[in-house]
């Protein structure tokens, strides 16, 4: 390289070279330090909010939008409700059909998952909240997706409502009982 100056410091036959840095290198620094020296003028002179009032803001912004946010549907009044309307229950079995028929069989009655008409459950109680909670959570180690992000809360109500329901229809061909029965 023409631009190159050779000091005179050799060490077991390495030559040691004066060579500018690039520009690009110099522009980063130099703009790292104007940053910094910015960054320390807003929060030491000019007053910016410290890490605990950003923090209340944050918190407070979370509690507002928790309190503006739709009420999850959890009580079992409201899943008893979905259960005695037989519109919601229809658009729940077609909804079942669409998505849990393929594991779990058009009736409910289990074929690579397990049977949801019996009184014995591998994953919870058979509760309604539990219902709901594997729906939404899925069970992964065993194949079944988390449908949470997937599907409405209306929809993940009115699909536990219309599982629940169908407990004890004795459905033909059913898989043998699997897990903890549950009375």
């Amino acid at each position: 390289m023409s631009d190159d100056r050779e000091l005179n410091h050799e060490y077991d036959g390495i030559k040691e070279y004066d060579n500018p840095l690039p520009n690009w290198w110099l522009v980063t620094f130099f703009a790292t330090i104007i940053f910094a020296f910015i960054y320390w003028m807003h929060y030491e002179i000019a007053g910016g909010p410290t890490l605990d009032q950003e923090l209340a803001v944050a918190m407070k912004e979370i509690e507002t939008r928790q309190a503006h946010a739709p009420k999850e549907l959890t009580t079992d009044e409201v899943y008893a409700e979905i259960a005695a309307d037989q519109g919601r229950l229809q658009a729940a079995a077609g909804n079942f059909q669409a998505k849990c028929a393929a594991c779990h069989g058009p009736k409910l009655e289990g074929m690579i998952g397990p049977n949801l008409t019996d009184s014995f459950w591998l994953h919870g109680d058979g509760s309604y909240h539990e219902i709901a909670v594997v729906i939404r959570e899925g069970i992964p180690e065993k194949g079944m997706p988390p449908w949470q992000e997937l599907m409405k809360e209306s929809e993940i109500a009115e699909l536990t409502a219309y599982i629940h329901s169908m407990k004890g229809s004795n459905p033909p061909n059913a898989k043998a009982p699997e897990g903890a029965e549950v009375k």
